[in-house]
């Protein structure tokens, strides 16, 4: 059997970022909180805790608790109002949030106080795209879907900004963008899809289109990996979506004469290496 593995697989640059920062914490301080899981991997978040971090899902109560510690705040980024939430704490604030999510903070804070309003395409409860919203101070949209794209009901030549969610499915960002477009707004159209997560998500759908089997690893609640797997799927009928080889019944493969590997964002190296060795044997 042939085994291709995806080039682009594992740790993007932002995630990985993140992950050097929060261990370096780890190593040098005490009492280290993160703010959410500093990643979408279990395996990641377990390790973290064995080294003391714990991974706080915050609410306002929970911040008002919050002294003498160290915040990470994760990749994913946050809103204005946490930040704002952490200065009247007595907490040092690391900040690992991916330069790619924060240049979207800068672009919807600076739209936003011209008086424009913000599309954001994306997954509403993703944990990135809330903090995006956050950093819009006025109207603001959330769109997922060809519904919620068609449902934006503006004046005609309201001056919009559109962006994205960094590990959003490209083609489905254009489609959504046309859909918004054909309402006659002001329109700025802001790409925010990061080059890795474009990278991947093409690689990945080559792969797929030329092998028997497609086995994507990634986190359960990861949004990239999610992409993956859809993309994949798309392409691959035989495409299973794993976190670790552990859920993987490799006997499956033996039918396939060829057989693709991704991976998403957040999956660690040794994750991949050892699904990888388990397909060659």
């Amino acid at each position: 059997m042939e085994v291709i593995l995806a080039k682009k697989a594992g740790f993007c640059f932002g995630v990985q970022k993140a992950i050097d920062m929060v261990y370096d914490e780890a190593n040098n301080s005490d009492n280290i909180v993160t703010y959410g899981p500093i990643i979408h991997n279990e395996e990641v978040v377990s390790d973290l805790e064995s080294k003391g971090v714990k991974a706080i899902d915050f609410d306002e109560k929970k911040l008002s608790e919050l002294s003498d510690c160290t915040v990470v705040i994760r990749s994913h980024g946050v809103g204005k109002k946490i930040y704002d939430s952490l200065e009247q704490k007595n907490c040092e604030v690391v900040d690992a949030t991916c330069p790619f999510v924060k240049k979207i903070h800068k672009i919807v804070w600076e739209e936003s106080e011209k008086g424009k309003t913000i599309i954001i395409v994306g997954s509403e409860y993703h944990p990135e795209v809330e903090g995006i919203k956050g950093w819009v101070n006025g109207n603001v949209f959330i769109v997922d879907s060809e519904e919620d794209a068609e449902s934006i009901n503006l004046e005609a030549n309201t001056p919009v900004c559109i962006v994205s969610q960094t590990t959003y499915n490209a083609e489905k960002f254009a489609k959504l963008v046309e859909i918004v477009g054909q309402k006659g707004y002001d329109s700025n159209v802001v790409n925010t899809i990061c080059n890795a997560t474009n990278e991947r998500q093409t690689e990945a759908k080559e792969i797929a289109k030329n092998v028997d089997a497609m086995i994507v690893i990634g986190g359960k609640n990861s949004s990239n990996t999610q992409k993956l797997y859809e993309i994949c799927k798309n392409e691959c009928e035989n495409t299973f979506y794993i976190q670790t080889a552990k859920d993987m019944d490799f006997e499956k493969l033996k039918d396939f004469e060829k057989v693709g590997i991704t991976a998403g964002a957040s999956t660690p190296k040794n994750i991949i290496e050892e699904v990888h060795t388990k397909c060659q044997r």
